[in-house]
């Protein structure tokens, strides 16, 4: 029996193969979940022929986080596949090119506002909006980018980061007396197209290279994937508001 034999699962932010996000499909297929994918407007495209390179071609729902009208209808849409879900992946994060790249202090509110909306609020959002279908024992896992230091580049999207942590550790409070967890898993980075996308992805680079005392492989998303599957599964039932690491250890070292 698989770890996930019997859940339904929808996970967000698969875009192409080399995401966390197309890896936690695949691991959690192999494992016995139903899956389903959620995309919406220029990236359905991409995320449909993501798809297809799954075991199973899950079917997708049209979601776009910060719209209202698909918030309130992701419960209808889900129910038109499965009766109920069991587990949510988020992984979506946006930022203005303005936000990063080593303009923090120049970047205006507009754009600051848009990423927080997009990589931090959008979380207690699609929580929401889950849960009607999402019962004792269900899971809500988010990714994460380890939010505790400054990080070069990174800039606003490192503060929505820190507002996303804080985001899951209130919904843990909130959502566990209803029997479901929030957890995120800060992994180290990979070259995903998300990734492509930050000015100087390339210091994000040299740090891993340095200090990650197992070491780190920048094309190897499963690691990170594998551990939103086991909190996906029922072998973390006492564990909430939890931020997982895995990034070679790199989080546990100093400069």
């Amino acid at each position: 029996m698989g770890l996930l034999e019997g859940k339904r699962i929808l996970i967000t932010g698969v875009l192409t193969d080399q995401s966390i996000a197309f890896q936690v499909a695949r691991l959690a297929q192999e494992q016995g979940a139903t899956v389903l994918l959620s995309s919406f407007g220029r990236t359905m495209g991409l995320t449909r022929r993501s798809a297809g390179r799954l075991p199973e071609p899950p079917p997708m729902i049209e979601l776009d986080v910060t719209s209202t009208e698909d918030l309130d209808a992701l419960a209808d849409r889900v129910r038109e596949h499965v009766p109920a879900l069991d587990g949510v992946l988020h992984s979506i994060g946006f930022a203005p090119e303005s936000a990063l790249g080593g303009r923090f202090l120049t970047t205006p509110w507009d754009d600051v506002a848009t990423a927080v909306h997009v990589s931090a609020y959008s979380l207690k959002a699609l929580a929401v909006a889950a849960r009607p279908l999402l019962g004792r024992g269900g899971s809500i896992v988010g990714l994460d980018f380890d939010a505790t230091v400054a990080w070069p580049k990174y800039d606003w999207m490192g503060v929505a980061k820190a507002a996303f942590e804080s985001t899951a550790r209130y919904l843990a409070r909130d959502l566990g007396p209803e029997g479901i967890r929030v957890n995120l898993v800060a992994a180290g980075p990979i070259r995903t197209m998300a990734a492509k996308s930050i000015p100087g992805f390339e210091d994000f680079e040299q740090v891993w290279g340095t200090r990650a005392p197992l070491g780190w492989d920048l094309d190897d998303p499963v690691p990170a994937a594998q551990a939103c599957v086991a909190l996906l599964s029922d072998w973390f039932p006492a564990t909430t508001g939890e931020i997982i690491h895995v990034d070679g250890g790199v989080h546990s070292q100093g400069a």
